[in-house]
């Protein structure tokens, strides 16, 4: 087995865990057990380590996530462990890849929803534990369908409501609780 699949694997690992651990495990995102069990989650590790070559990897898996059966492919992490570790960065890369998302004619069909390690909410301090209801083990960049959000709206009229809920879990969790969900 060559170095990058190892690293890849490690990766994709990792992201797994976050996802049973937080994402599911806290229930942060209602929608998100379904899809793991069905297995319909594409995990993507890409080596760009530039924005431009991450660009590229984000066309490509928007087109693939565009082209594949819903029962087989649902939605799509892009994780990029090797470019825009910055969060600022990435942030300002995100108006990018909702431009892409235009460029491919996928706007409205497609939506890019984001995920960092040192995720920031605009007017949270850094350490503020709200912020990790979007932190992720490595930056990260959640394709979904926008039918399937349409789906899950509908079968959870309360949607609205998670981003509150969650900080509400987050906030009775505490930082070092948080913690020992990895360990």
């Amino acid at each position: 087995m060559e170095d990058s699949q190892i690293k890849d694997d490690a990766v994709i690992a990792q992201t797994k865990l976050w996802l049973e651990k937080a994402v599911i495990g806290l229930n942060l995102c209602p929608f998100a057990k379904g899809v793991h069990i069905k297995d319909q989650i594409r995990y993507f590790v890409s080596h760009a380590t530039t924005p431009e070559e991450l660009i590229k990897d984000l066309m490509a898996e928007l087109e693939a996530l565009a082209e594949a059966n819903p029962d087989k492919v649902d939605t799509t992490l892009l994780i990029h462990p090797y470019v825009m570790q910055d969060f600022l960065d990435y942030n300002d890369f995100l108006e990018v890849a909702d431009a892409t998302l235009e460029e491919l004619d996928l706007d409205g069909i497609l939506q890019v929803a984001s995920f960092h390690p040192q995720y920031q909410f605009e007017d949270a301090a850094a350490d503020d534990i709200d912020n990790y209801t979007n932190r992720s083990p490595f930056p990260t960049l959640h394709l979904l369908r926008e039918d399937s959000i349409d789906k899950a709206v509908e079968a959870f009229p309360e949607a609205e409501q998670i981003y509150e809920k969650n900080m509400q879990t987050l906030r009775a969790l505490g930082h070092d609780a948080w913690k020992k969900l990895f360990i």
